[in-house]
């Protein structure tokens, strides 16, 4: 389904109403959360029965002008509420309605609020503007969502998820303290980075709150997180600005986006499941889990792009040896990223080398896999000087860099771009028997306006709600060839794009910077896509290039780029694995096909993934217990969550030399060990 032309059906146009009251007090309650309108309009949400309250009454809701006006202060003068029914499930709307009087006349502005039974503690809004005046508003933005958290004494005031991405690469789950601002933009934000999860949580140890909007295509609307270093709260809203003014005239209406906001208790796994959950409901469905996606994997990148034929086929014995079940041929192999045929330097025999490469790498059942950067043309390739046309260009008619390979976007909707990416789809796994893709490189999170002449002049933005949808073509085109093949989408050091995971069976790490953002990067993977296998990325980016734990630990599948029987004497790095990091290889790969916790069912949220001390993370799997906590140093105690009381359990620490076990019992599941790194146990 093209979920981009799509109609949102949970647009509130669209609602089917069953009944009309009024309001009592001006409140909405859905499970423990409150919402509340004032007579100004102010809002405030609650937490039945707290006492220290998240967020007093402020203006949530405001329109910008050319003028800078925020157009905030409303007198309410109408509310009522009406029973509702849709896609999304049986729930209630809520409308309230009031005036503001401006030079000329009124402005008129309506908020709607819907809860919906199947999904307590979140609230679905939409905020409208009618412009009652003689004469046109010019209108550069909507505010919505807009809270002051009332922070605590703790250290930091706030943990967060914050989903943009920038070339900064920086860390999604993060502290909020101090002086503080991200602004958290879904638009691009670097030439190459820009895209990801259109939700911001933020969190105190007893209470947190999410916003987002519910668009079923990317929108280029921020949701910035502010602190200040003399203040204990913190600020977090949806704004969306626009590129050029739009003309509100007399009697006309601008809304904002349909949005959330949510109340929990915990840390951000929750309402991101719900979030997901909501969204998948709505129409963006996720894959099924694919078996295959699930199994280790070994890439040739540790050759890197000067890789030699005799250098991938003499590692395969020992990749074979450690029971890794997928090898990758890496970038290197093409003429230039945009003309991918193959590079007559290194395949004189065309066509046909590579056909006989991938036969000679799946030998013993070995399952191969090619690596692609699509949507990405370098200068001088044949494509574009055959059809400049695809090239996406800005404002100024210029052309959009990706770094790393020093390339140009072409355009995801252009007719040719569309033909070469089934072209290729077919020969990469049909003509050279590839039995899966890596989608590589940090452009493919998110798009550009496109100004070109030559594509879609009437709507540059239509690229950018259209973008996901390539990864649609991508995934379909393979699983029409090959049913089980496997499709990672690696949009590198990004916080990959909501939109694009419903087109891929494996997601990844993406080029982690250390260790800690391989669990938290899986932490959100696993809230809003648990049926999904998440590849750790290459143990050599983790700390100290060895640390499997972090990715065996939560569930992630495990991958390698070693060298063997010797580095490429071209690359300064180092990847040999020698004797002695063998032993520590063959000691963890084994343990994964044993356990393979990658297919358990990760329990996020027993523990604050912020304020918990030490990180720790639970998967159940086959009536068993795994915990994996990661600290530093550790020498204090620590409680098993989510055992049940009156019953004695084993614990193994299965991952030592010599595998030791004690006993506990579920009224006191209290433990205290003594660790530096990690910790892993199994339960039963």
């Amino acid at each position: 389904m093209n979920y981009a032309n799509k109609s949102i059906l949970i647009s509130l146009s669209f609602f089917v109403f069953l009944s009309c009251s009024h309001i009592p007090e001006n409140k909405v309650q859905n499970g423990n959360m409150i919402y509340e309108v004032n007579d100004n309009m102010q809002t405030r949400v609650q937490w039945n029965g707290l006492s220290d309250q998240p967020v007093d009454f402020g203006f949530s809701d405001l329109l910008i002008t050319d003028a800078t006006e925020e157009f905030k202060h409303f007198t309410l003068n109408h509310s009522e509420k009406r029973r509702v029914s849709d896609q999304i499930g049986a729930g209630e709307m809520f409308y309230f309605q009031g005036d503001t009087v401006t030079d000329g006349g009124k402005i008129t502005k309506i908020l709607k609020v819907i809860k919906y039974n199947e999904f307590p503690n979140m609230l679905v809004t939409q905020t409208s503007y009618v412009n009652h005046t003689g004469k046109s508003i010019k209108v550069k933005g909507i505010k919505n969502n807009r809270y002051e958290i009332i922070g605590g004494n703790s250290t930091p005031s706030f943990w967060s998820f914050q989903g943009q991405s920038t070339s900064d690469r920086a860390d999604w789950i993060l502290p909020v303290a101090g002086d503080f601002f991200q602004r958290n933009y879904m638009g691009m934000n670097d030439s190459d980075y820009g895209g990801g999860i259109p939700v911001t949580c933020l969190w105190r140890p007893d209470m947190g709150i999410a916003i987002g909007h519910l668009s079923l295509h990317p929108e280029l609307v921020s949701l910035p997180v502010e602190k200040k270093k003399e203040s204990n709260n913190a600020t977090i809203a949806m704004e969306h600005l626009y590129d050029d003014v739009k003309a509100l005239m007399p009697g006309d209406t601008i809304s904002s986006l349909l949005s959330f906001v949510q109340l929990y208790e915990g840390d951000c796994f929750k309402p991101l499941r719900q979030y997901s959950a909501f969204m998948q409901r709505a129409g963006i469905v996720m894959p099924e889990p694919e078996p295959a996606a699930f199994e280790s994997m070994w890439c040739s990148w540790g050759y890197e792009r000067t890789a030699t034929f005799e250098e991938v086929l003499g590692t395969l014995p020992k990749v074979r040896e450690l029971g890794i079940k997928w090898a990758t041929v890496d970038d290197g192999y093409q003429i230039a990223e945009g003309d991918w045929d193959l590079d007559p330097k290194r395949f004189p025999g065309g066509d046909q080398e590579m056909i006989d490469l991938v036969k000679d790498m799946k030998k013993d059942g070995l399952k191969v896999q090619l690596w692609w950067a699509p949507l990405a043309a370098d200068p001088g390739t044949k494509i574009l000087e055959d059809h400049p046309e695809i090239l996406m260009l800005s404002k100024e008619g210029e052309p959009h860099d990706i770094s790393w390979w020093n390339s140009y976007y072409i355009s995801p909707l252009a007719d040719k771009t569309i033909e070469e990416t089934k072209k290729l789809v077919h020969k990469f796994l049909s003509e050279y028997d590839f039995d899966g893709l890596k989608l590589d490189g940090q452009h493919l999170n998110a798009v550009h306006p496109d100004y070109s002449e030559a594509n879609h002049p009437h709507d540059p933005e239509l690229s950018v709600r259209e973008f996901p949808n390539y990864f649609k073509l991508i995934y379909d085109e393979s699983l029409k060839i090959k049913p089980h093949s496997v499709i990672q989408n690696c949009p590198c050091g990004t916080c990959m794009s909501f939109y694009n995971m419903p087109y891929c069976n494996q997601v990844v790490s993406s080029d982690p910077l250390n260790s800690s953002q391989i669990r938290t990067k899986g932490y959100i993977y696993k809230a809003l896509i648990p049926k999904t296998a998440y590849f750790g990325d290459h143990v050599e980016l983790s700390d100290n290039g060895d640390d499997f734990a972090s990715s065996f630990g939560i569930g992630a599948v495990l991958g390698t780029k070693f060298t063997y029987p010797r580095n490429n004497p071209d690359i300064k790095r180092d990847y040999l694995l020698t004797p002695e990091k063998e032993k520590i290889w063959k000691k963890w790969f084994s343990l994964y096909d044993e356990k393979m916790l990658s297919t358990g069912n990760f329990l996020g949220g027993l523990y604050d993934i912020g304020f918990f001390k030490p990180e720790a993370h639970v998967i159940e799997k086959d009536g068993k217990m795994y915990y994996a906590f990661y600290a530093d140093e550790w020498n204090g105690e620590i409680e098993l969550r989510g055992l049940e009381k009156d019953r004695n359990y084993t614990v193994v620490e299965y991952t030592t030399n010599e595998k030791s076990s004690y006993s506990i019992n579920g009224n006191n599941p209290i433990i205290k060990p003594v660790f530096k790194m990690n910790y892993l146990i199994e339960v039963y």
